[in-house]
């Protein structure tokens, strides 16, 4: 490996440090994304750090056991998250995490990403799973994403943030930019009453797509995303089908009576 190529790595790093800055995806010193450049090296941005006012000089390098190779600066203890995903997923070579405003605001309703609604997202993403809470930097974060890290490329945090993996920095970058274009995207839609999910059959050829270009991809699309997170599941008349939540059912039946009003009334209005 050439000095030459490290350095560009490093400086990569930087730039995606400042584009995330810029977006205001992270604030203050949050956020870690990381390249690996061999089996047993990986390049991490720092601790303690603005990612918007990076420097080659700060970046990190580790091994696959988080211990430290090279540089004056300390990874984040959220290296482990990163570590786990290489491991886990050998076509994966950079992490991204950053708290994207919207999409984490999903996250701490506890609202994934899953809607089938735009094509773009179901192709590039495979959709975007919610994972349950783990306490930052610790051994519980990685796990959290076991279930669904083989079948997507992008992922909720509950009541934390976002990540985003791929075969290259930029790769991981832009599907971070996806995920929060997206949220608001969903976000809009529901003030408007309601985002119109693509047919079952037609989620299947985007699928049949990512399969074709050679991306993980659950072994099913869902067929139902609810509403809110209190969805009554098989029984539910607003989503039709689904696994029930288990969360009490109070609150989708008030969502369910307001929907019934609206439409009374509308039906009273044509009249």
């Amino acid at each position: 490996m050439s000095v030459t190529s490290e350095t560009q790595w490093k400086q990569e790093l930087c730039e995606i440090g400042r584009r995330i800055w810029l977006r205001e995806y992270v604030a203050a010193n949050d956020g870690n994304f990381s390249l690996r450049i061999s089996e047993n090296e990986v390049l991490a941005t720092p601790t303690g750090m603005s990612k918007g006012f990076l420097t080659p000089d700060m970046i990190c390098k580790v091994d696959m056991e988080a211990n430290p190779l090279e540089g004056a600066y300390r990874p984040s203890s959220e290296i482990l998250i990163h570590l786990e995903i290489y491991r886990q997923r050998p076509d994966v070579k950079a992490v991204v995490h950053a708290h994207p405003p919207t999409a984490t605001g999903f996250a701490a309703a506890g609202l994934s990403l899953q809607e089938c609604v735009l094509p773009e997202v179901i192709v590039n993403l495979g959709g975007v799973p919610l994972c349950p809470y783990a306490l930052p930097g610790s051994p519980e974060l990685p796990e959290s994403l076991k279930d669904y890290l083989h079948q997507y490329d992008a992922f909720l945090l509950a009541n934390h943030g976002a990540v985003t993996i791929g075969p290259d920095l930029f790769a991981a970058y832009y599907k971070m930019e996806t995920i929060e274009h997206f949220a608001k995207i969903l976000l809009t839609a529901r003030l408007l009453g309601g985002a119109q999910g693509l047919p079952t059959e037609r989620v299947q050829e985007l699928y049949g797509l990512r399969e074709r270009f050679g991306l993980k991809h659950p072994a099913a699309p869902p067929v139902c995303v609810p509403r809110s997170p209190t969805c009554m599941g098989e029984d539910c008349p607003v989503c039709g089908v689904g696994e029930p939540s288990p969360a009490a059912a109070e609150g989708h039946t008030r969502e369910l009576v307001e929907r019934i009003t609206r439409e009374v009334l509308q039906s009273l209005r044509s009249r």
